[in-house]
């Protein structure tokens, strides 16, 4: 999401001159820094999170050093060609406020920074490039590493029930993902039965005053940095649709509950009902699921599904309970009581033997989310 550098100069890092910021080599970009310009890159998720730290690091003009000088002279923006400049938010920023934009790959001025930054940005950046920024390239990345590397550690925060999230500033090394040494880390607890896009934002404020504080003392914090723990290493690969596939057999009810708040609003979670994918919406909170006493040991069995008409959910039997949905998308969006009078209804009048009982059936594809341990 963000990326800046500051124009380079005789004599090495200096906090009193101000820093132009070139953000270069991303789709979303932000930077900070002082006497020299910087660039780095963005891309992929945290797009609403990089147009915030544009907008810290830009407002940041106004803020000044303790000396009475101000720590930003210029912002620049590098983002990917595209003709549909209102679907790169940080394109769009940039062009509302006049910010210089260029379009990606642009190197050659990149002789000219002291130090990158990158954010949420998935391609290896080389050794070569790096070298061209005397302070190197810095990474904002939303966890505290070595938890979470990879493209989507605020989802996996969540899926996994961490209490603890935060955000790790470091300097990146070169063919490698998140692996190189800390300039700063903050913990930031989970606040309760918070979205993906709740912590995003959290976590993108703070990463925001973070990076404003090491850019205004980046030599001290070069000096001071620590390498990564080579213990607690886990990996939050992409989320893809695969994941929302819901195991009915081996997903608990607090497990489905943190999937919905990690990744419900991107992808929905699904199902099969007689080979027919259904998405699952409006999951109910674990404490509002009515209570339901099965009347046979078949109603308790993974998948089973029963309309709950006093309240108009769709109960569920999961692993260990019921969970429940208040809509669902089955060719067009139903209620559950729409649902109910529409198939689970026509199929207990089609199969009486079945003494009330209809299940959804668990789809496994190829590719779901490993469980990491903690």
């Amino acid at each position: 999401m963000g990326c800046g550098s500051a124009s380079r100069r005789p004599g090495g890092f200096s906090s009193s001159e101000p820093m132009r910021l070139h953000n270069g080599l991303c789709r979303n970009c932000t930077g900070a820094g002082s006497g020299r310009r910087y660039s780095g890159r963005a891309r992929g998720t945290g797009a609403d999170q990089g147009v915030r730290k544009i907008h810290s690091l830009n407002c940041v003009g106004e803020r000044s050093l303790d000396d009475g000088k101000l720590l930003i002279e210029q912002l620049e923006v590098v983002t990917l060609p595209t003709t549909k400049s209102d679907k790169l938010p940080v394109r769009k920023y940039a062009k509302l406020n006049q910010i210089s934009i260029h379009n990606w790959p642009c190197l050659t001025e990149c002789n000219q920074f002291d130090v990158g930054i990158v954010v949420s940005f998935g391609a290896l950046l080389s050794d070569a490039l790096i070298q061209q920024f005397p302070y190197g390239i810095l990474n904002l990345h939303p966890s505290l590493l070595p938890r979470w590397r990879g493209p989507a550690p605020i989802f996996h925060t969540l899926i996994h029930g961490d209490r603890m999230a935060g955000v790790t500033i470091m300097q990146i090394r070169p063919k490698r993902f998140d692996v190189g040494p800390i300039l700063m880390q903050q913990e930031c607890p989970v606040p309760p039965r918070c979205t993906s896009g709740e912590l995003g934002v959290i976590l993108a404020e703070k990463g925001a005053e973070m990076l404003l504080s090491v850019l205004k003392s980046l030599p001290e914090h070069i000096e001071n940095k620590w390498e990564q723990s080579k213990d607690g290493i886990t990996f939050a690969p992409k989320i893809t649709v695969a994941d929302s596939w819901v195991n009915w057999e081996e997903q608990t009810v607090e497990e489905l509950d943190r999937l919905n708040r990690a990744i419900g609003s991107r992808v929905l979670l699904r199902t099969l009902w007689m080979g027919k994918t259904v998405k699952l919406m409006d999951l109910v909170d674990v404490e509002e699921i009515p209570d339901f006493q099965a009347d046979t040991q078949e109603q308790l069995i993974p998948g089973t599904a029963h309309f709950h008409k006093e309240s108009n959910i769709l109960l569920i039997r999961c692993k260990n309970g019921w969970t429940g949905f208040k809509r669902v998308v089955l060719k067009k969006l139903l209620s559950a009581a729409d649902f109910y009078n529409g198939y689970l209804h026509p199929y207990y009048q089609r199969s009486p033997a079945h003494q009330n009982v209809a299940r959804f059936q668990t789809c496994t594809p190829k590719t779901r989310i490993n469980k990491m341990s903690k």
